[in-house]
């Protein structure tokens, strides 16, 4: 019941979003300094402290803003709950890089997207359960963190959950899916159609083999970002970004 955040800005960033604090691990010259608001603002918690090198040795690397806080888990939110009210929202589809994942959701909450919805891919320890930040099986593990850390924060500000069925499912929602992928069918993300949709699902998939054949298949809508200089993709957060800002 208990997931970590690391360095002030984003332990802020839960606090605002109502997250319970257990617990501070900071380096010793961040009591009175970096930590030092956060420390006033979480309570009666135990705040451990020690060296750099300490910090290095029980977490097992660096810490980049010497400021780890242990906070309690909320419950996990249904497909059903996360879905009700939006009319934007964006699957992640086997995205196995944290960086991209944490881009990702800070891009979906900035640029108009309701909520995330994340597939389960069977990687107890990959970075896929790494991104289900709030129930990780390994609460020191740094792809955790660093995916938490990109989105600035945004996985605590935006509602999100796993989709354990085909996408195709989010049509019971009321939900339209486009896919993005490059097939001889694909529309431009500029087609009017997408945009009149009152409810859409834009689904992103893995950085190396892209969202797979039966996905694309079952999708309402196969929709490519027009490219120039021979170029035929760009990276899925940046893509995702494209994506959201145009379909918004």
């Amino acid at each position: 019941g208990v997931f970590i955040v690391e360095s002030p800005k984003v332990i802020d960033r839960a606090l605002v979003e109502g997250y319970e604090p257990l617990a501070l691990l900071c380096e010793q010259r961040h009591v009175d300094g970096d930590a030092a608001e956060i420390i006033s603002r979480c309570g009666d918690i135990p705040v451990y402290t020690g060296s750099r090198e300490l910090l290095a040795s029980l977490t097992g690397y660096v810490l980049t803003r010497g400021v780890l806080c242990a906070m309690r888990r909320p419950a996990e939110l249904s497909v059903e709950e996360v879905c009700r009210d939006a009319r934007r929202v964006v699957v992640i589809d086997g995205v196995v890089d944290a960086t991209n994942v944490g881009a990702m959701f800070r891009s979906a909450a900035a640029l108009g997207i309701d909520a995330v919805l994340k597939t389960a891919d069977g990687q107890p320890f990959g970075v896929n359960h790494a991104v289900k930040v709030l129930l990780i099986r390994h609460p020191l593990s740094p792809p955790a963190f660093r995916a938490v850390r990109v989105s600035m924060g945004a996985v605590f500000s935006i509602p999100w959950t796993w989709i354990d069925g085909p996408v195709s499912d989010l049509n019971r929602y009321g939900f339209r899916t486009a896919a993005m992928a490059l097939t001889d069918k694909s529309v431009s993300i500029d087609d009017a159609a997408l945009l009149a949709e009152p409810r859409l699902a834009i689904v992103m998939g893995n950085e190396g083999d892209g969202l797979p054949a039966a996905t694309i298949a079952a999708a309402d809508y196969v929709v490519r970002i027009p490219m120039a200089r021979g170029i035929d993709s760009l990276n899925v957060a940046a893509a995702a970004a494209v994506a959201f800002w145009q379909l918004r």
